[in-house]
C-alpha cells in the first residue's frame, strides 16, 4: 500500500473524532519513510491538524542543493492549497529550506495566514507542515489548525513521496 491509502485507512475509524490534546497517527513505508499527522479532529469530509510531517531517512545529512530541489518541486507540484507555495529562506549553515504561502492570506484586516514548510536534513531529512496566523494586535505568530479535505491530504502525501529526490 502507499502511505496515502495507509493513512486513509488509519483515519477511517477516527471519522467523528475530536482529539486534545491531538493525537498523533503515523504510517510507514517499506523504505523507512515515515507520516506522522498530529490531529485535532476527523470529519466525514476532511482533517484538522495541527502539524503533517515526513520523515526520510534517505536525506539525512543531505546537501543544500538536495533539499532546493525537494522544495522547488514541491512548490510547483502543490498548488491545491488555499495559498501557492515558494522558498523563502536557504540555510545552508542549519541545512534546512523554509517555504511559505506566495502570498499569504490577508482577506481579514489586520490578520495575516500562511502555510509554513520547513525541509531540513538534520536527523532522518524532514518535512513539515503547519499553519500560522500573524495578527496586527501584537499578539505574534499563533499556530492554527491545518485543515484540508480528505482528498487533498491524500493528494498531498502523494506529492511529498513523489517529489523526493532520487525517488524514481
Amino acid at each position: 500500500m502507499s502511505l496515502s491509502l495507509d493513512l486513509a485507512a488509519a483515519l477511517n475509524p477516527l471519522v467523528g473524532q475530536t482529539f486534545v490534546p491531538p493525537k498523533t497517527v503515523s504510517v510507514s513505508d517499506g523504505s523507512g519513510v515515515t507520516l506522522a499527522v498530529d490531529l485535532i479532529s476527523v470529519e466525514s469530509l476532511g482533517v484538522s491538524s495541527e502539524e503533517l510531517r515526513l520523515d526520510v531517512p534517505s536525506l539525512g545529512a543531505s546537501t543544500l542543493d538536495t533539499l532546493k530541489k525537494w522544495a522547488n518541486d514541491l512548490c510547483r507540484r502543490v498548488t491545491y492549497l488555499l495559498e501557492n507555495l515558494g522558498p523563502l529562506e536557504f540555510d545552508a549553515q542549519e541545512q534546512q529550506v523554509l517555504i511559505r504561502s506566495t502570498p499569504p492570506d490577508k482577506s481579514a484586516a489586520g490578520t495575516t495566514k500562511y502555510y509554513e514548510v520547513m525541509l531540513s536534513s538534520h536527523g532522518a531529512g524532514r518535512f513539515s507542515l503547519r499553519r500560522f496566523r500573524n495578527d496586527s494586535t501584537g499578539a505574534g505568530r499563533i499556530a492554527v489548525p491545518l485543515q484540508v479535505t480528505h482528498e487533498q491530504l491524500s493528494k498531498l502525501v502523494n506529492d511529498l513521496v513523489s517529489t523526493i529526490p532520487g525517488t524514481p
